[in-house]
């Protein structure tokens, strides 16, 4: 059976992505098939579909990070045909066959079942953005941060991670900094809940190991110095009865983007 796919390739030619006709027998190795309804494009699988950066780190490569459909073929006793999944990581798109495509096979535990209230295309929708967002909120959170801890730096924030993480601290009862190289669209970030909008030459130069305390927590997705003077600016940790007063700061798997909390 024959499907679509973006298929990214590297010969003498040099690199080369292109929309191809290929047979399912071409699929990679794993337990479940899946009829691809959605895929996110993300910044990474653009720089991925132009060479821009080593994101691919097998030939050929079918691009796409992350997806939502409906199995069409499982030899795993977690799923039958007719199951709706999507998936997320995993190295699909790097090292495994992704999610731009019309069908994708993978392993079955890397797959998550699509919740009855939404469709895939909202799952997609919310895609690997939403999914770091509310993975970096639940990290600092589980390191005890809690709305009246005080306010809470996000950097990107016209970006997808930064516009979910917006999102879900404000409806958490968070009040958000938003950290914006675009600053005509402070009124969007207001209306997902920023409190305090922030020009990002704020914290993209080179700065001091520990600055003036100004959040209790950050998530960043910019890196560099901006990740440095945010991790600066967050607020020292609460005493230990062990040590004294010192700051530490939190981040996720590089997997994901970066989040520090105090």
């Amino acid at each position: 059976m024959m499907f679509s796919a973006i298929s990214i390739d590297k010969t003498d030619a040099g690199y080369q992505a292109a929309l191809r006709e290929l047979d399912e027998s071409e699929l990679p190795n794993g337990d479940v098939t899946v009829r691809v309804s959605y895929s996110g494009l993300n910044y990474k699988d653009a720089l991925a579909i132009m060479g821009k950066a080593p994101v691919v780190r097998r030939f050929p490569m079918v691009p796409g990070i992350d997806l939502a459909g409906v199995v069409e073929h499982s030899d795993s006793p977690s799923y039958a045909p007719g199951d709706r999944v999507l998936v997320n990581g995993w190295g699909i798109g790097e090292t495994h066959w992704g999610g731009l495509t019309q069908r994708a096979r993978v392993s079955a535990d890397w797959l998550v079942p699509v919740p009855d209230a939404i469709s895939e295309r909202q799952a997609m929708s919310i895609g690997t953005a939403g999914y770091t967002a509310m993975l970096s909120l639940m990290a600092l959170e589980s390191h005890g941060l809690s709305p009246d801890a005080g306010d809470v730096l996000v950097t990107g924030a016209n970006g997808g991670v930064g516009g979910f993480a917006i999102a879900l601290l404000a409806r958490g009862g968070y009040s958000v900094v938003a950290s914006t190289g675009r600053p005509a669209e402070a009124d969007y970030q207001r209306r997902l809940g920023a409190t305090t909008i922030i020009d990002r030459t704020e914290l993209s130069e080179p700065g001091r190991p520990l600055g003036k305390e100004r959040w209790a927590a950050a998530i960043d997705s910019v890196g560099s110095h901006t990740l440095a003077n945010a991790c600066a600016g967050t607020k020292a940790a609460a005493p230990s009865p062990h040590a004294g007063t010192h700051r530490a700061w939190i981040c996720p798997p590089p997997s994901h983007r970066s989040s520090c909390a105090g």
